[in-house]
């Protein structure tokens, strides 16, 4: 396991909601990459059996934060970038029990950023993608 990816999970554990109510592990972490996962229980799934959509984007949600933020890890500087807008598309019903989420960089700015992220199954089958816009947030000193 990288330095980096102990640094993510170390960090993002404070993420509650995705580690802890949601179950989303992070598996590795890289400058401008992460992989997440996320092993599916009942409580995942929605009346008619289906995962449920906000599970899902969770997972990509987390997983672009660990990819974005993950130049800060690595200079040992405080988190900056967060999600300014995400589209998530739908591709197919997993029939298996673990969800895996890729991110890959595709443009890191000065002050915006894109990401996709591919999810899929254990066994390779594309269940989302998403593409993520990020903005990085400029810390403002107070006057006071």
């Amino acid at each position: 396991m990288t330095n980096l990816t102990h640094k993510a999970q170390e960090i993002f554990s404070h993420d509650l909601y995705a580690t802890e109510s949601t179950g989303v592990k992070i598996d590795e972490a890289r400058e401008g990459y992460a992989r997440c996962s996320l092993s599916l229980t009942p409580l995942h799934r929605n009346a008619m059996g289906a995962v449920m959509g906000g599970v899902m984007f969770t997972l990509a949600d987390l997983s672009f934060a660990i990819a974005a933020n993950s130049y800060c890890l690595a200079d040992n500087q405080p988190l900056q970038w967060v999600s300014l807008n995400s589209s998530i598309h739908y591709l197919g019903q997993t029939q298996g029990n673990t969800l895996v989420a890729e991110t890959i960089c595709v443009k890191q700015g000065g002050s915006t950023c894109v990401y996709t992220i591919s999810i899929h199954d254990e066994n390779d089958k594309p269940i989302a993608f998403v593409t993520t816009t990020g903005n990085k947030l400029n810390k403002v000193k107070s006057k006071n």
